[in-house]
């Protein structure tokens, strides 16, 4: 596989991106950027009762998912949250990729947690806005906090592995930045969650949690109450009806739902009570 991805880094991705060749340029035109859509002008919210929005992968309009340039628009914008997906790498960093493959965003293949920081890092970007912007690579953990010290928007970190191995260095790097009153942890493993908890409450520090989940039952409200300290629920709003979303706002437990792109769900959301939506799209 090494091999494989020095030829592909070597040969084939400058080709791809040599400005004569028309490879560069039929790809400028599949990914241009975007336009956020804002929910103010669209009478959705107001300065006394906002809308709190989180960056879903960063702001995907102008950037490729999980990448720095993604998350210092979402600060620059203003956004209250940025949500990232974070992996492990076979040396035991943290690094910014949905998936546990590179297949998705990279020119290169490779399994994460198979892959070197070092290599990961030789790896083209190959999908989203503005990709073959100069300097582009995965970015760690570090990084992407570093983006967020003295901002008031929140960093989201999704816990996309499993198990709970190296959960206590996500902790002491948030503590190292005295961002734990800033920051959001959320995993689909509520076991994961209680690791989290449990180590942050030993180091005397307090993280607010989240619990992802599909449709919003009172099993899952139950599980996640159970964890103790701050507990929100995030939802699929796909997933999700007007009742079952009622049932989380009815029992007092924070909810926000993802991932709303519309300013028609939006504005059904608001009105039920809902203040916390993920996107891809909206702006306040």
């Amino acid at each position: 596989m090494a091999f494989i991805n020095t030829i592909i880094s070597m040969v084939l991705v400058p080709l791809f991106f040599c400005p004569y060749l028309p490879f560069i340029q039929i790809a400028k035109i599949i990914y241009p950027e975007k336009e956020v859509i804002s929910l103010s002008e669209n009478g959705v919210g107001s300065a006394e009762d906002p809308v709190y929005l989180t960056a879903h992968r960063g702001i995907t309009a102008v950037a490729p998912e999980n990448t720095l340039p993604s998350y210092e628009k979402a600060v620059e914008l203003g956004f209250y949250s940025a949500e990232c997906d974070v992996q492990l790498t076979s040396d035991g960093y943290w690094v910014l990729n949905h998936n546990s493959d590179t297949d998705k965003m990279f020119c290169q293949y490779a399994e994460i947690s198979e892959t070197t920081l070092e290599e990961l890092r030789t790896y083209t970007y190959k999908y989203g806005a503005n990709f073959w912007q100069e300097g582009l690579k995965i970015a760690t953990l570090d990084e992407y906090l570093d983006v967020f010290v003295g901002t008031s928007t929140r960093p989201q970190i999704e816990i996309k592995t499993d198990g709970n191995d190296k959960l206590d260095v996500i902790v002491d790097e948030l503590i190292e930045r005295d961002m734990c009153g800033q920051a959001i942890i959320i995993s689909f493993d509520i076991e994961q969650l209680k690791a989290v908890y449990n180590y942050a409450s030993s180091k005397g520090v307090d993280i607010e949690l989240w619990f992802l989940c599909d449709e919003i039952t009172d099993e899952v409200i139950a599980t996640a109450n159970s964890v103790g300290g701050n507990m929100w629920l995030s939802a699929s709003y796909e997933k999700n009806t007007t009742a079952s979303i009622q049932k989380a706002l009815d029992a007092g437990i924070g909810v926000s739902l993802w991932t709303v792109n519309t300013i028609e769900d939006a504005k059904m959301l608001y009105d039920m009570g809902v203040r916390y939506m993920e996107t891809d799209i909206l702006c306040n």
